[in-house]
Formats: C-alpha cells, structure tokens, sequence
C-alpha cells in the first residue's frame, strides 16, 4: 500500500511538473518572436496625417490599417529632448525617477557638465576615437528590454541600433548583447563600448567593410515631382538653415560634392539617406544576431535619428522634412517586408513613437501673426547675474545656469548664513519679470507641491530631486533660445508633447483612439503582452485595449 501511495504522489509529480513545462513553453511561443521598437526622431503626430496621403501603403499605412493608433499620445513631463525621451519609452518612468533628466546637464557633486550616456571608464570599440566611451550609467532603472532579458535567463537578446549614440544605448538598456551608433566624420562607420562587448562581431566589421554608406554621398533631390509638396511650405524661405557650399537651402542637394564643408560623414545624417543607413544597418543585425529565429522573444530597439537633425536644420515646415518622411515611410516598407519574409507575418510585433516632436520656426509664425520669438539667454543671463551681485555682493553665488534651471552654490549660501528657501524665492520673483519668461518655481515648490494638471505637473516629472537645480522657469509658447532657422523642442506644450504611437502585429487589436495616452504606458504595454515584470520604475499602464 505504501508503495502505491508513493508511485501516485510521483506520477502527479512528474504529470504536473510536464503540464507545467507545456504551460511555459505554450506561453513562450504565444510571445512574438521579435519585438522591434521604432522611436523617430522629432516625429510630430500631424507628421502621419498631413503627409498621409503621400505615404505607400507598406510603411506607416500598413501600420495603422492593420494595427492600432493612439491619436492623442502625449509626453507626461518637461524638459522633451532626445536623451530623456528615448529613456522614457524604454523604462515606463519620467525623469523623476529614471535619471536622465536632459541630453546634457550640471551634475552637482561632479561641478561640470555631463552627457546622459557618456561614459570614461569605458573604451571605444570600432574606433579610436573617443566616440565610443558611451555607456547607460546614468540611467537608474530598467527598460523592458532589460526585464525581458531577466525573464528568459538571458536567451532573449536585445540589439539597439540608431545613428546617435543615446538613440541606441538608452533604449537597449543595462543588459543589452550590444548597441551599435554610427561614427561619422571621416570614419562612416558603426561602433560600439566594451561596456557591451570587447571587439565588434564579424557581421558589423562586414558592414564597415563593404563601405556602403559611402554610395548615399549622391544627389538628394525630392522623392516625388516637388510641385506636388503641397503639404509643405516653399522651397526657398528665409527660415531654413541648409549646408556650407550651397547658397540656397532649396533641392538638390550634391552631398558628393558638399561633404568635405560639412563634416564628411556627418552630411549624411542630416539627410534622408541617414535613415537609410540606419535601415540598412539595421537588417543586417537581424541576420548577424539572428534575431527571431528562436522561442525566446528578441528585442530590437531602433532609432530614426536623421529626422531630427533634418528638422533642426530645415523647420518642420521644409519640404526636406516631407521628403525624409515620405523616404522613411519607404524604409518602414522595406524593415517589414524583411520581417514578413525573414521572421514570419504575425510573428513579430512593432511599435512606434518619437522621443518629442518640435516647434514650427518662429520667424515664420511671426509671418502669419503667431506670437512667437526668440530668446536672448546670453542678455538675460547677464540681467540675472547683475541682480544677484546687487543682491547679495557676490555672483559666486551662482552656480551654474543651464537647461532653464538655476544652481545655487550650496557652500557660499552656507558661508553668508542665507535661507535656501528665501533666495529660491527672490530668485524666482525677480526673473518671473523677465521678458519672455511665463513661469517660475522653486525646488522647494516642486517637491513638497502636488500638481495633476498643467505644466506644473509636467515640470514634476521632469523634475529629479537630486540632480534638478533650485530654480525651474518655463518660456511664453513659441519662444525659444535657438537660431531663427530650424526648429528645436524642449516644452512641455502640444507642439513638443503630442507624437504618434502605433502597434502592430502579433498580440495587437486593430483600432484607434483619442483616449489620451502617455509616453510612458508603452513599457507597460510591451511588458503586459510579453508577461513579463514591469520596468522597475514604470508608472504607466498597459494600453489593454491595444491587446488581444
């Protein structure tokens, strides 16, 4: 009897433990094979619906017809610049909590500037240069990449890609296999850290080798007849930055001929054709890392850098803005074409945003009546510290002044006996009087004030307790510290915060909304569809109605 009983608690043992086995390994093979998150570069939402209907239908049409599209996605916080909103999609967190709180910024226990993916205690890979001493150091959580990593015991990898650094490396997060940016200037190749790995593999040193990415130095000229860019402003304005060597920024441009007055490689990636090689690049670490071609989820992080730099030159308003769009609607085509033939249709699952979109150029709002301008920091800054020498008798009270914050000198507050709080205070009541400044807060105010609406609460977000300065100050809309040719971004106002976000493929629902959504729901969304932990500083919350 013994024995009997002995042989039933074992054969439920094993029954469970291969029913168990079934349930994990069904669970795994329910998951899409590849997850490819797409982040452009500078994309405003209307950037989907002006140029529609000059899109194929394989690119961003495919996506939405076939998948969902969230048409009232927003930023949840300021300041939205590259390196903060890479990190965001990535983590499901705001600055708040992530860490990366600009491109740059003052580090106060470090007193200097420092790059949010910069890193000297690592050593380039693929180059001498000091291009590659990048890391995610200072990123403090984890992106869903990173939980997935966790959740397969390290089997599923993650692949970043993008021409900038951070648009590769924050994304991919702390466990990727590797992240790869492209090296311009006199190099045109792609590269990497040893915080990844000690030598590039044989598929990327291919890549350099073929030396493909010197066939776009060619003409770059509209995609379609430029008479029929009507989505877009004239040809020749006054409102466009253009290249050294061409007296006109008006279409073609011969990059052959242009590149050595503008940075050899660099030209390229203020082209359309840098996203191109971003694309090309992209497709072979598919192949190389065969990414896809087993039961554990693979993440590729991807990043359309060239949009921006195109629109930081040119203004939103450029027909060269339409162009690289209706180029990388062509380049979207050609990735999922690849994906359908290589991974299987209804095997991988895609999405897409952008990190902030931009400002359409002031000087042309001014034309048509908008109030919008330009800010003189280097006059206001002089102001500022005139008033802070009459105030106190010294300006070394001052620290650093940078990214619309104020340092103050921690020592020499200590040293003349003044109230933190009290100068916080005189600070923010002298410059709400500046011109062109809409608000001002202290420190104090953001950490001890609860905000739920408006760009306070937006500022709360951005804000980081421990590496924000004392003093935050936001200017009227429209105005911007930056040349009177391109656009920039930085806000929290709707020209900044509202960007795309499309889902497709495997696990997606096909439908829209214009329920609001948030930045940092998509972590959550890609976690909840994968079932795997949430990054662990996320805040947002999985878009259930995206999901099957």
């Amino acid at each position: 009897m013994k024995n009997i009983v002995s042989f039933l608690f074992l054969f439920i043992f094993v029954f469970s433990s291969q029913a168990q086995s079934q349930v994990v390994s069904s669970k795994q093979n329910d998951n899409p094979k590849l997850v490819v998150g797409i982040v452009v570069d500078q994309m405003r939402y209307d950037y989907l619906t002006r140029f529609y209907n000059k899109y194929g239908e394989g690119g961003f049409k495919r996506m939405i017809n076939e998948g969902y599209n969230c048409k009232n996605n927003h930023f949840n916080y300021v300041p939205t610049y590259t390196g903060p909103g890479h990190t965001s999609v990535y983590t499901g967190a705001t600055p708040k909590y992530h860490g990366i709180i600009g491109n740059n910024w003052y580090d106060k226990e470090l007193k200097k500037s420092v790059y949010c993916a910069g890193d000297e205690t690592v050593q380039s890979v693929g180059t001498t240069d000091i291009a590659g001493q990048m890391s995610p150091h200072r990123m403090k959580t984890t992106t869903f990449a990173d939980e997935n990593r966790l959740f397969t015991q390290m089997r599923g990898k993650t692949i970043g890609v993008a021409l900038k650094d951070r648009g590769a490396i924050l994304p991919a997060g702390h466990t990727a296999n590797a992240a790869y940016w492209f090296h311009g200037k006199d190099e045109g190749n792609w590269i990497s850290s040893t915080f990844y790995i000690k030598e590039l593999p044989k598929w990327v040193l291919n890549f350099n080798k073929k030396k493909s990415v010197a066939s776009y130095f060619k003409e770059w000229n509209t995609y379609y007849d430029i008479s029929t860019y009507t989505e877009s402003g004239s040809d020749l304005n006054n409102f466009e930055g253009g290249f050294k060597g061409k007296e006109t920024a008006t279409f073609p441009y011969d990059l052959e001929a242009l590149k050595k007055q503008n940075g050899n490689y660099e030209i390229l990636k203020i082209s359309a054709y840098g996203n191109d090689i971003t694309t090309d690049f992209a497709l072979a670490a598919i192949e190389g890392e065969q990414l896809g071609e087993d039961n554990y989820t693979d993440i590729l992080t991807l990043s359309y850098s060239s949009s921006d730099y195109v629109g930081h030159n040119f203004g939103v308003n450029s027909k060269e803005v339409q162009d690289t769009y209706i180029r990388l609607d062509k380049n979207l085509e050609r990735l999922f074409s690849y994906l359908d033939a290589n991974i299987g249709k209804n095997q991988y699952t895609v999405f897409l945003t952008a990190d902030h979109a931009a400002v359409d150029v002031p000087a042309y709002l001014q034309t048509v009546k908008i109030p919008a301008g330009y800010i003189d920091s280097k006059a206001q800054k002089n102001k500022f510290m005139e008033f802070v020498e009459a105030e106190y008798g010294t300006a070394d009270l001052i620290e650093n002044v940078s990214n619309n914050q104020v340092f103050l000198n921690r020592a020499k507050l200590k040293e003349l006996d003044l109230d933190l709080d009290d100068v916080q205070n005189a600070i923010v009541n002298e410059i709400i009087n500046y011109e062109h400044i809409d608000k001002a807060y202290t420190a104090t105010t953001m950490s001890s004030t609860e905000f739920n609406s408006g760009i306070e609460a937006l500022l709360q977000k951005g804000f980081n307790q421990k590496k924000s300065g004392d003093v935050i100050f936001v200017y009227d809309p429209a105005f911007i510290s930056y040349s009177k040719t391109g656009s920039t971004h930085g806000s929290g106002l709707n020209y900044d915060t509202h960007v795309p976000l499309l889902f497709f493929g495997k696990g997606i629902k096909h439908g829209n909304t214009f329920q609001k959504t948030e930045i940092t729901d998509i972590a959550p969304t890609m976690s909840a569809l994968l079932g795997i932990s949430f990054p662990n500083g996320a805040i947002g919350q999985p878009l259930e109605f995206v999901l099957e």
